[in-house]
């Protein structure tokens, strides 16, 4: 198999205030026309089990990867994993509450080491191994924080893999090393869910209590503690909303999601792909899948994806 490890973390998925949407099948996307929307074709496929080559196993040398803290004047040190290799850089970027050592992390990293790619991988600030409270943290801080480890960890070439938030992210980094970012890889890539998945869909008496003490609380779906809700978080995200205008990548991107994913409706991968100046774009549509895509399946997927973007 390709994952080293499988996760048993289930924090994954950016909150949302409502489940998502249950999606019908989708059919072929006809060809739009350009408009003053400056959007950009899509091309979605519809993803079956059987259209994946199960990898083959292939030794991983556990010794090449580099774990350590990333120290910085400003803000708290960031944990991170890095393993040496040919360039690009593959970078993978974390969901909501998740960690670097979820299955999507190790089968990445496992995946990149049979290549010999380089690769890495790290925890935001107050997430994982990382130094700092959680509930300090916005998009914004969590995308300089990937910024910092990237400037001073990884090479000058990069291919960037955003899971669920990561996905917004990766847009975040992108727009701002534009020179070095290659191609973009989503999987249920969640831009601007602050504001359409969470503040949309909270009440008022709800919107009064996050505006007025600065913080609310939800059970999680997945077990374990309420995750915070804060309003820096809302705030934060309304100033870097992606999805209302153009977003200026030409590289080639490719959007894995789920059709069943619970938290984020698929076509917000559509939508994406819409706004990317970029004609190389396409969705893929896992007709049986959910937001994680940690299936073996979808896992093997999301390697022959990455495969493709680095060829």
């Amino acid at each position: 198999m390709i994952a080293a490890a499988m996760s048993q973390v289930p924090r994954s998925t950016p909150p949302v205030w409502s489940a998502g949407s249950t999606c019908s099948t989708v059919g072929p996307l006809a060809a739009r026309k350009r408009g003053p929307g400056a959007t950009a074709p899509c091309a979605v496929l519809l993803w079956l089990e059987a259209n994946v080559r199960q990898p083959s196993r292939v030794p991983v040398t556990e010794a090449m990867e580099e774990t350590g803290r990333l120290p910085r004047a400003c803000g708290p040190s960031i944990a991170y994993r890095r393993r040496p290799g040919k360039q690009p850089t593959v970078v993978f970027l974390g969901g909501f509450r998740s960690d670097m050592s979820g299955s999507k992390a190790s089968t990445l990293d496992a995946h990149c080491a049979a290549r010999g790619q380089a690769f890495l991988r790290l925890d935001y600030s107050g997430h994982g191994a990382s130094e700092g409270a959680f509930e300090d943290g916005t998009v914004g801080s969590w995308a300089q924080d990937a910024l910092d480890a990237i400037d001073a960890l990884a090479g000058e070439e990069l291919v960037l893999v955003g899971s669920s938030m990561g996905g917004w992210i990766m847009l975040e980094v992108a727009l701002a090393r534009p020179g070095r970012v290659r191609a973009m890889l989503g999987i249920a890539a969640a831009p601007d869910f602050t504001e359409d998945l969470v503040w949309a869909r909270m009440d008022a008496a709800t919107r009064r209590a996050l505006e007025d003490t600065g913080v609310v609380r939800r059970p999680s779906e997945y077990g374990g503690e309420p995750y915070a809700i804060t309003r820096r978080l809302v705030e934060d995200g309304r100033r870097r909303l992606r999805l209302r205008a153009p977003i200026p990548f030409c590289g080639p991107v490719r959007l894995l999601h789920g059709q069943r994913d619970p938290d984020v409706p698929w076509e917000r991968s559509l939508l994406l792909a819409s706004r990317l100046a970029g004609d190389d774009v396409r969705c893929i549509i896992v007709k049986d899948g959910d937001h994680r895509l940690s299936r073996p399946q979808d896992l093997a997927l999301l390697g022959a994806t990455l495969d493709e973007l680095l060829a």
